[in-house]
């Protein structure tokens, strides 16, 4: 908590009248997540273009788990009863079908998606290893590229993002 406090540039004491305990500290900053996660969702929602606002949920998504990796799961093993997140996490998942629905019936989504293949693409998305924090954004972003080409109903192959670095530079030496 000191920690934090000085790199916040606030004294401990104003922490601590603010957020008293660890998982005080931690569960705002999970709701600020879910915040962030509801604000996508709501943003792809109200896109004209399903098919835009279905792509739109995948990259944000993808790019703010890669910016905050390990976070959801650090707070639910750390404090897994902190607050109740079901209501939260129906209501992205609703959406998000509601968003597969729509994006179906433009043609542009394969006929065979389910909601299932986004959860196997979020969950590759977690697990990217990168020499450095904006490598890891990096490889998101043209993970999810990828993953959106090949949930579309036609092939068509847009430029990828640059890629990223994964692994260390290999000496020529060694």
């Amino acid at each position: 908590m000191r920690e934090i406090a000085r790199r916040a540039g606030v004294g401990p004491a104003t922490l601590y009248r603010r957020f008293p305990t660890k998982e005080t500290l931690a569960t705002e900053a999970f709701r600020d997540q879910l915040g962030a996660c509801r604000a996508i969702v709501d943003e792809g929602l109200a896109d004209r273009d399903a098919w835009h606002g279905f792509c739109l949920v995948i990259e944000k998504i993808c790019e703010l788990h890669a910016r905050d990796r390990g976070f959801t799961g650090a707070f639910m093993s750390s404090f897994p009863r902190a607050m109740d997140f079901a209501a939260s996490r129906t209501y992205t998942l609703d959406a998000v079908a509601e968003l597969g629905r729509r994006a179906k019936a433009a043609g542009r989504l394969r006929p065979d998606f389910v909601l299932d293949d986004l959860i196997l693409v979020l969950m590759a998305n977690s697990g990217i290893q990168a020499t450095s924090p904006a490598a890891r954004i990096a490889a998101s972003r043209r993970f999810a590229a990828l993953a959106i080409q090949a949930l579309r109903t036609s092939p068509e192959h847009a430029p990828l993002p640059p890629a990223a670095r994964l692994l260390p530079a290999v000496r020529a030496d060694e």
